[in-house]
C-alpha cells in the first residue's frame, strides 16, 4: 500500500529540551507526519469520515507539542506517532521533529529526529 497523507512543517512553541533556559522561554518545534493507511475508501466516498481528518490530526499534534514537556525531542516525537497511530486505520506513521533553535554553538540549519513505526498486528 503506497497511500499517503503528509501533513509537513506544522509549528508550534514547547517547552522541551534539557535546559533549563529551554523550559523557561521555549521554542517552535516544527513537525513533519506521514501516514499510511488505504485511501481508496475515502476516494470512494468522498466522505472525510473515511480518511483521517489532517485538520484533526494537526490539532492532536499541536497539543502534545505544546503540552507536557520532555527533555528529548525523541520522547516528543514518541509521543506524536502514538498519536498518529491512534486512528486503527493507519498502518504505518513517520513523524519528523525538528528543532530549528536547538541550543548548539554552532551555525546550523537544523536538528531533527524521525521515528517510523508500523502498527503491530
Amino acid at each position: 500500500m503506497n497511500d499517503r497523507i503528509e501533513l509537513t512543517g506544522l509549528r508550534a512553541h514547547g517547552r522541551h529540551g534539557v535546559y533549563d533556559f529551554e523550559r523557561e522561554r521555549g521554542q517552535d518545534f516544527v513537525v513533519d507526519a506521514v501516514l499510511e493507511l488505504d485511501l481508496r475508501p475515502a476516494a470512494r466516498s468522498d466522505d472525510v469520515a473515511d480518511t483521517v481528518h489532517y485538520g484533526e490530526l494537526a490539532e492532536r499534534l499541536v497539543a502534545v507539542v505544546t503540552g507536557e514537556p520532555v527533555n528529548l525531542i525523541e520522547t516528543l516525537a514518541d509521543r506524536l506517532l502514538t498519536v498518529c497511530l491512534a486512528d486503527q486505520r493507519v498502518r504505518a506513521a513517520t513523524v519528523t521533529v525538528h528543532k530549528p533553535e536547538a541550543p548548539v554553538p554552532h551555525a546550523f540549519t537544523d536538528v531533527a529526529v524521525t521515528l517510523t513505526r508500523t502498527r503491530d498486528r
